[in-house]
C-alpha cells in the first residue's frame, strides 16, 4: 500500500462517510453547552460526530471552511482549486491534519484510509533516534501513556505532563514544606547567600492562580514579555539534590541574560516536578545566552530532564520552549496554555485516538508524535517550527 508520488494533492480524497455535520443550531441544548464558547466565534459551523458506534473516531468542532469542504467531498473528488488557492503553502499540512484525524479520506491502491493508517504510509523517520536525553524522556512518556488505563484525555494529558517527577517522599516532605523552607535551602530568604544577588535585580511576583510557584520578575521592568509576541522559555532541570548548591549561579546567570521573569516551585513537590526552574525571554537570542552562562556555571550537575522540550546540550539540564499566544486558552485547569500544555493535550488526543481506531499499523505512541509533527514541532529534536503560531489551523 503506497500514496501516489504526487503526495496527498495527487490522489482522489473524500469525506469519511462514517462522520456526519451537524450543525451547532441542530444539536440538542446539552450537547449544544460545552460548545458555547466556540460558538462566538464567527466562523465556527457545528461538530462533525461518528455516525456508528465502534468506528473509534471522535466527536470535532468545525469551522465553515471545514464544513464546506466535506460537503464537498461527500463526492470523492480531488482537492477543490479554491482550497488550494485560499491555503496556499499551507494546504498539504492542512490537508495531511484533516486525513490524520479521519475528517477525510485519501484514495490509494488498496482503498481509503484515514488516522493511523494514512500516517503509517506516510512515516518518516525513527521519531526519537539521535534526540538526546529529552528525547528518549519524551518517547518513553508516550509510551507509558499508551500503556495507561486512562480515557479522559484531560487525565492522560496530565499525566504526560506530570512524566519524570522525582518522588514525594516524607524525607522531602518535612524538609521543604513551604515556601519559607525552599527560600532558605537555596539561599534565597532574609540573610540567605544569595538574597542581596535576588533583592538587587528582582521582585516578587502575585502568583494567584499559579499553583505550586513562587516567582519573582526583573526590577523596573514590570510590562515586558508577551507584548503580542511569543515567550521564550528555559527549563533548568538539575536533580532537586543539586538544587541548594547551584541556585546561585542560575540566578546569576539569569540576571546577567536579563531574564524578565523566573519561577520555582514554592514546595517539596514544585521542586521534585522536572521543570522546577523556568525563566522566561522576550527573545530567543536572550534565552540561548542565558543558557550558555547556565551551562557553563553548573556544567557537571546531574540533569533530571523536562520531557516534551527542546533540548539544550543533550545531557537534559537545560530545554527550551515557546509559549502560544495569548489566544490560545484551553490550558489544562483553565489557565492560560504553555508550551507543554499544549504539547501533551495534543498527545493525548492523538495516543486516545490511535488506541480505538481497528488499524495498528502504527502504534499509538507513534501515532501520537507523527500527528504533533504535523503541527509543525519536530518530535525527533521537540523543537517548534518558527512557523508554528503563524499558520492557519482548520
Amino acid at each position: 500500500m503506497a500514496l501516489a508520488a504526487a503526495g496527498i494533492l495527487g490522489n482522489r480524497l473524500r469525506a469519511n462517510p462514517r462522520l456526519e455535520l451537524i450543525l451547532f443550531d441542530r444539536l440538542t441544548p446539552e450537547e449544544q453547552g460545552p460548545l458555547r464558547d466556540l460558538a462566538r466565534d464567527p466562523t465556527f459551523y457545528g461538530v462533525l460526530r461518528p455516525g456508528a458506534e465502534g468506528s473509534g473516531l471522535t466527536v470535532k468542532s468545525a469551522d465553515r471552511d471545514t464544513a464546506l469542504l466535506v460537503l464537498t467531498l461527500r463526492e470523492p473528488g480531488l482537492l477543490p482549486s479554491y482550497v488550494r488557492a485560499q491555503l496556499g503553502a499551507a494546504v498539504e499540512p492542512t490537508l495531511a491534519r484533516l486525513v490524520a484525524d479521519g475528517v477525510l479520506e485519501v484514495e490509494t491502491g488498496d482503498g481509503w484510509v484515514s488516522g493511523a493508517a494514512y500516517l503509517g504510509l506516510s512515516r518518516r523517520q525513527e521519531p526519537h533516534r539521535d534526540g538526546g536525553r529529552i528525547a528518549a524522556l519524551s518517547a518513553a512518556a508516550l509510551r507509558y501513556g499508551q500503556a495507561l488505563a486512562v480515557d479522559d484525555p484531560h487525565l492522560l494529558a496530565w499525566r504526560l505532563y506530570s512524566y519524570n517527577r522525582c518522588p514525594l517522599t516524607p524525607v522531602w516532605q518535612r524538609l521543604l514544606p513551604g515556601p519559607d523552607q525552599v527560600q532558605r535551602w537555596l539561599g534565597i530568604d532574609r540573610g540567605g547567600a544569595h538574597r542581596k544577588a535576588l533583592a538587587a535585580a528582582w521582585e516578587p511576583l502575585a502568583v494567584d492562580g499559579w499553583l505550586g510557584w513562587q516567582a519573582w520578575r526583573r526590577a523596573g521592568a514590570p510590562g515586558e514579555g508577551r507584548a503580542g509576541g511569543p515567550t521564550w522559555k528555559l527549563y533548568v532541570s538539575p536533580r532537586p539534590e543539586a538544587m541548594a548548591d547551584g541556585f546561585g549561579d542560575v540566578l546569576a546567570a539569569l540576571t546577567s541574560a536579563r531574564a524578565f521573569q523566573f519561577k520555582i516551585g514554592r514546595d517539596a513537590g514544585g521542586l521534585l516536578r522536572p521543570d522546577k526552574i523556568v525563566a522566561y525571554f522576550a527573545s530567543w537570542e536572550s534565552l540561548a545566552g542565558a543558557a550558555d552562562a547556565v551551562h557553563a556555571r553548573l556544567a557537571g550537575a546531574p540533569a533530571q530532564g523536562v520531557p516534551f522540550s527542546a533540548g539544550i546540550g543533550g545531557d537534559g539540564l537545560l530545554s527550551w520552549g515557546v509559549d502560544p499566544p495569548d489566544d490560545e486558552r484551553s490550558g489544562l485547569g483553565g489557565e492560560r496554555e504553555s508550551w507543554r500544555v499544549w504539547v501533551v493535550q495534543r498527545l493525548a488526543w492523538a495516543l486516545l485516538s490511535a488506541r480505538n481506531q481497528p488499524d495498528r499499523s502504527v502504534e499509538p505512541w507513534r501515532f501520537a508524535l507523527e500527528r504533533l509533527g504535523l503541527e509543525g514541532v519536530d518530535t525527533a529534536t521537540w523543537t517548534p517550527s518558527a512557523a508554528l503560531w503563524k499558520e492557519g489551523r482548520s
